[in-house]
């Protein structure tokens, strides 16, 4: 399946793809593959695959199609399996995505009743100088996670992700439990500012995703922002992976996050990538 997707991200991008096993041994991490995922195979090869994730009352599926085999009805076939898992699970309203420079796939969608409503960021920064050591306010330290800070790190996230766009959360149980059991678990990645007994801000690292470490999540609650704490965050996670001997790192960002992260990401030395579209749909 890498190689399928890594393929067609090439071709659409034209250059070569960083994506590998590990990302999507990672996306599948949470996913009923039994149930909600689909290949197609010709000829003992497969031409087609896709999934379905459950967030509360959306149903997000994602297809693709090798290349070779489009424009053979294989993509309306995904689009179709995906809205039909999404009604089944009680999902309200169906949501996929496509990278931007894919237009065939973005017409199909608007033929199948989608219109687009959001967009999304791939960032990246390559380490080539040594990292600036972050500055914090006077008070505050950046400390490592430790399990018993489970629940408020978790907790603390889910806050600061109140303002994002269709942020709908699963229980911290189901959380946690997910997180230990991913692939790209590494608890010495995860860090946390704490001002005096309130966790103010943290962040959640991936050693290996899309060719590079990954922050997975990264937030400030309300009253600590617009104090230096993301970007302190930020700078301690790429020194801490340039330590390693990782020199890339990536992210994804909503392209109308309202904290303006976007903008300090590209202060601090990240591009931009891929953009992404997010279409919807409203089941019946």
């Amino acid at each position: 399946m890498a190689a399928l997707l890594a393929d067609d991200e090439s071709e659409l991008l034209g250059r070569p793809s960083r994506l590998t096993a590990i990302d999507v041994v990672d996306w599948w991490s949470g996913i009923d593959l039994e149930h909600n995922s689909w290949m197609f195979e010709e000829a003992g090869r497969p031409v087609a695959v896709g999934w379905l994730e459950s967030h509360g009352p959306i149903g997000f599926h994602v297809g693709v199609v090798a290349q070779g085999a489009k424009s053979c009805g294989l993509g309306g076939k995904l689009v179709d399996l995906g809205e039909s898992r999404a009604a089944a699970v009680g999902a309200a309203r169906a949501h996929t995505f496509t990278p931007a420079a894919d237009r065939a796939a973005a017409e199909l969608f608007e033929s199948r009743g989608y219109r687009e409503v959001r967009r999304f960021y791939d960032m990246a920064i390559e380490l080539t100088e040594p990292v600036t050591p972050p500055s914090l306010p006077d008070g505050l330290a950046i400390e490592t996670f430790v399990e018993e800070d489970a629940r408020v790190f978790h907790d603390a996230l889910d806050e600061a992700f109140q303002d994002h766009w269709e942020h709908h959360p699963p229980p911290f149980e189901q959380w946690w439990e997910q997180k230990q059991a991913a692939p790209g678990y590494d608890p010495t990645l995860w860090f946390l500012i704490r001002d005096g007994d309130e966790v103010a801000a943290t962040v959640r690292n991936e050693p290996e995703r899309n060719g590079g470490g990954y922050v997975g999540g990264i937030g400030v609650r309300r009253p600590w922002r617009g104090r230096g704490l993301a970007k302190a965050l930020l700078l301690h996670t790429f020194a801490e992976f340039q330590r390693r001997g990782q020199m890339r790192v990536t992210l994804g960002v909503d392209a109308e996050n309202p904290t303006g992260a976007t903008e300090l990401y590209e202060r601090i030395g990240m591009h931009v990538e891929m953009e992404s579209v997010v279409f919807e749909k409203a089941l019946a």
